[in-house]
């Protein structure tokens, strides 16, 4: 039995809220179960110096976590004068996820930004901020296409992500922190719409796991994005 009392292949209730905020081109609030990130997405007509005079756009994402979005407090990043490393990397994830989803030809040469603000954490924060991220990307990219300044859609294919795991011996989808916190294995499954995997995070927390077992994670993953997706579509529809 899950701690929840869910089903081993159920997912978290999830909701998606657009226009969550007055001056983002794009921006939502999603919940999935008790976790709630805000995530707003920005159009700038530069890009980084890298791809300057390439014709690309560039996708790219920011991470935080607000103090009292745990149990305990946490000390706000700002005031140590860096980010953490964990901070680094989830936001290295969204922005490469999210780029999947992208062509960038078809962007032209302008930077959206996606920051995804973790109000509340209960499990699966990086896959909530994805998630929610391309809602607020497909919302901004709508403003970009109506003001008819790019030609033809630069969203290929939707981006989602879920978690799987291992818990008390059963593969489970959508771990909330109870179980992310005592899963035997853990994992971060990031999917298109159309069921092509972008990364797959997979790590043994106190048992290994063998390929049976990854199959079936992969499949609740696959079934978990599959809502995801639904759910995103018709929070833009």
């Amino acid at each position: 039995m899950r701690p929840s009392g869910r089903e081993l292949s159920e997912m978290r209730p999830v909701s998606i809220e657009t226009g969550f905020t007055k001056h983002a081109e794009g921006s939502c609030l999603i919940k999935m179960g008790d976790t709630h990130v805000l995530c707003t997405a920005t159009i700038e007509d530069r890009v980084p110096p890298f791809i300057k005079g390439s014709g690309l756009g560039w996708v790219t994402a920011e991470y935080g976590m607000l103090p009292r979005a745990t149990n305990t407090r946490m000390r706000r990043e700002a005031a140590s004068g860096k980010q953490g490393g964990r901070t680094v990397e989830i936001q290295r994830l969204i922005g490469r996820a999210l780029r999947a989803g992208v062509d960038r030809v078809a962007l032209g040469e302008r930077q959206i930004t996606v920051d995804c603000d973790v109000i509340q954490a209960d499990g699966g924060t990086r896959c909530a901020s994805i998630t929610g991220g391309w809602v607020a990307l497909r919302l901004a990219v709508n403003k970009l296409m109506k003001a008819g300044d790019v030609i033809s859609d630069p969203l290929i294919d939707p981006v989602a992500a879920v978690s799987c795991g291992i818990y008390a011996g059963q593969p489970v989808l959508d771990l909330d922190y109870p179980e992310d916190s005592e899963a035997g294995v853990d994992g971060n499954f990031i999917m298109t719409g159309s069921g092509k995997l972008i990364e797959v995070q997979m790590s043994a927390e106190g048992s290994v796991f063998n390929r049976a077992q990854l199959d079936q994670l992969l499949g609740l993953a696959e079934k978990g994005v599959g809502e995801l997706v639904a759910a995103q579509k018709a929070a833009t529809a």
